[in-house]
């Protein structure tokens, strides 16, 4: 009752509820609710948990990438951002934790698939590109969309852009947090910088 009705039960709440509860049992079957003063959901072995499977997806992925190993990276990648793109019980009060929980899956799943992306190259760089904007507007801190969307740029000639993404992650970190940009955006700024002198020397 606290969980559905949190600023106070309705009228007759004992009624609401056996009549929310009938509901469910006629959906998921009378075997999988037991219990009536305390309530609990049983499962048959072979159930598949879409949040769980989400975590245990991006944990794959995250140690294919590791390895450079895109194309087992790719199906649990999709899989993990797929589940959390849908969220987790939006609105619902007591549920914050865990859609915290899974935000951070879906963004860790958006880096996983937006650099399995730039490894396939041709036309998945697009698609890479657009995973880093996502990952920079979701989590403006998070250095690896600004990493993701810099990669994803100069594979598509657009070096100078990659280069203003740099200057906006090393602005926001100078002005909010008074630090630098970590090692790794350092080395692809420099590389950057290297690729775009080059090009005016032969020109």
């Amino acid at each position: 009752m606290e969980a559905l009705w949190p600023e106070g039960p309705p009228d007759a709440a004992d009624a609401s509820l056996s009549a929310l509860l009938s509901k469910l049992r006629r959906a998921l079957g009378p075997e999988a609710l037991e219990g009536k003063a305390e309530l609990h959901l049983v499962l048959p072995p072979e159930a598949w948990i879409d949040v769980e499977e989400a975590g245990v997806a991006v944990h794959r992925a995250e140690s294919a990438v590791a390895l450079g190993e895109w194309e087992r990276a790719w199906a649990p990648g999709r899989t993990a951002l797929y589940v959390a793109n849908r969220g987790f019980f939006a609105g619902v009060r007591g549920a914050e934790e865990r859609r915290r929980w899974l935000e951070d899956v879906r963004l860790r799943a958006l880096e996983c698939v937006g650099t399995v992306r730039l490894r396939m190259g041709s036309t998945e760089v697009a698609a890479a590109e657009r995973a880093g904007r996502v990952l920079i507007e979701a989590a403006p801190f998070r250095e690896s969309g600004y990493r993701l969307l810099m990669e994803a740029l100069a594979a598509r000639d657009n070096a100078a852009e990659a280069l203003r993404v740099y200057d906006r992650l090393r602005v926001l970190l100078r002005e909010e947090l008074g630090v630098a940009p970590g090692a790794a955006a350092q080395d692809l700024h420099r590389g950057l910088l290297q690729q775009l002198d080059a090009v005016r020397r032969s020109g």
